[in-house]
Order: C-alpha cells, then sequence, then structure tokens
C-alpha cells in the first residue's frame, strides 16, 4: 500500500476522535466571537443552531453555499481536502465527497465517494434543506435535517442554519449533541469568512458577536415558520392571512424585513 493510501486509512481512522475533539473545543470558545447553541435534546435527538451576518447579496451566499469545496473545513471530510466536496441544489441532488484512489509506489486503489446528505428542498436565494447524517453520524440509524434560511437584510445576508438528528444512535446525547454544535459552527464560520461578516450585530444572536438569540426566538419551530414566510398567523393589514397564502407567496415573504 503506497504511503499516500496509509495516510488516508489513518485519515479515516482519525476522524471521530477529531470530531469529538473538535466540537467541544469550539463549544467551549463561550467568550470568542463565535456561537451557536444547542436549542433542544431528546432521548433521541438534539436541534443545533446559529446565525451569521454577511457582507454579500443572497446571490452571492447561495452561490458560495452551494460550493462547499470554497469553505469546509478539511478536517471534517473523508478525503482530508475540502475540494472534494460537491452540492448539487436541486430536490435530489447530492452533497458529495469524492475520495480519490492512489496507485502509486505499486498500490492499487479505485477512487471512492461519499454521500454525506441529500437535498430534499431548494429554493434559490432563500432555502436550502438536505437530509443526512453527518461525520460519525453516517454509520448509525439516526439520520438529520439541515435546515438553511438567507434572509437580505441591510448591507448584507443572514444566514440561518438548524440541523435537527434524530433516531437511534450509539452516543450519549450529551456528547454527540456537543460536539456536532461545534462543528456545525466552525462550518458556518467558514462560510462567514469566506463571505466576509457584517458589522457587529447581536439582536439576532449572530455568530459574528456572539451573542444568543432573545429567549422567544430560540424555539425549532421557527426555522419551519420562517423558511415559509410564516412568522405570525395573524391577520395582514390587507386582510390576508398566512393560511391563504400560496406557497410561493410564503417563501417570497422571506426577502422582506421584519
Amino acid at each position: 500500500m503506497g504511503q499516500r493510501m496509509i495516510g488516508k486509512v489513518h485519515h479515516l481512522r482519525s476522524y471521530f476522535g477529531r470530531l469529538i475533539i473538535a466540537g467541544l473545543f469550539a463549544s467551549s470558545l463561550l467568550s470568542a466571537p463565535v456561537h451557536a447553541e444547542i436549542t433542544e435534546t431528546r432521548d433521541d435527538g438534539f436541534v443545533t443552531r446559529a446565525t451569521a451576518r454577511v457582507a454579500a447579496t443572497p446571490l452571492e451566499t447561495w452561490l458560495a453555499l452551494t460550493r462547499p469545496s470554497a469553505w469546509w473545513n478539511d478536517n471534517h471530510t473523508w478525503s482530508g481536502d475540502a475540494a472534494n466536496m460537491t452540492l448539487t441544489p436541486q430536490a435530489g441532488g447530492c452533497f458529495c465527497e469524492a475520495i480519490p484512489g492512489d496507485d502509486s509506489n505499486g498500490a492499487s486503489a479505485m477512487d471512492g465517494s461519499s454521500r454525506h446528505m441529500e437535498v430534499i428542498q431548494a429554493f434559490p436565494l432563500r432555502v436550502l434543506r438536505m437530509r443526512g447524517g453527518l461525520g460519525p453520524l453516517q454509520g448509525e440509524p439516526a439520520t438529520g435535517i439541515l435546515t438553511i434560511t438567507l434572509k437580505e437584510i441591510e448591507g448584507g445576508t443572514r444566514i440561518l442554519w438548524e440541523y435537527n438528528v434524530g433516531g437511534p444512535m450509539r452516543f450519549e446525547i450529551a456528547e454527540i449533541s456537543k460536539a456536532v454544535d461545534g462543528v456545525m459552527t466552525q462550518q458556518l464560520r467558514g462560510l462567514q469568512e469566506h463571505l466576509g461578516a457584517l458589522g457587529e450585530v447581536s439582536r439576532n444572536g449572530d455568530i459574528s458577536s456572539g451573542a444568543l438569540p432573545p429567549p422567544e426566538t430560540q424555539i425549532a419551530p421557527q426555522i419551519e415558520a420562517e423558511a415559509l414566510g410564516a412568522e405570525s398567523f395573524e391577520p395582514k393589514d390587507n386582510g390576508v392571512t398566512d393560511q391563504d397564502m400560496t406557497l410561493e407567496q410564503r417563501i417570497d415573504a422571506l426577502g422582506k424585513d421584519e
């Protein structure tokens, strides 16, 4: 086996350990300008949530979001190189990773691949939702739903990122939730750094400020409502309720000011 292939085997063996270490390390940086939150834990799952404001238009943000090779962390790939990551932003599309083979030094290897998640909903510039177990969760019956919403704000775009994990798994929830929360924060921070952070705004608990969202916004169902533009079911000034709105109108509401 070539030295490069041996290195890849060692990389895969150490993946789980790096995930736990990175997660616990990121979770301990309470004073750093990075923050995410575990909003819910259950006997069979958990929810982690974070937001970031970036100095980029929704179009620029969407294009960057759907090109993870430019900002995903190398340490949280199977191949050791985020350049192998691709994402097809349409229903049924794959958030995948190529795992190059190696035939140097007399070794014989074929290329491999990994499906990290599958796209189940894509509204360009507004909502991207994917299903799958990231990292060590890939080997468990449990799965997760990652919902990412984009909203145009003054000077840029707000990214809201939630990962809802549930189902049977061989991990202690208290341990794996902290690890995943830390890694997801790291990935969102990578996207934010790639696009450029937008100011020091704390009202919505942005990663750039490290502040928590107000308690009334820390409920997991809010992201579902926001993805549909249905933050309230009270009648609007025009007398049209959210129940009367079409799906397109609800999605369009995402782009309007709060």
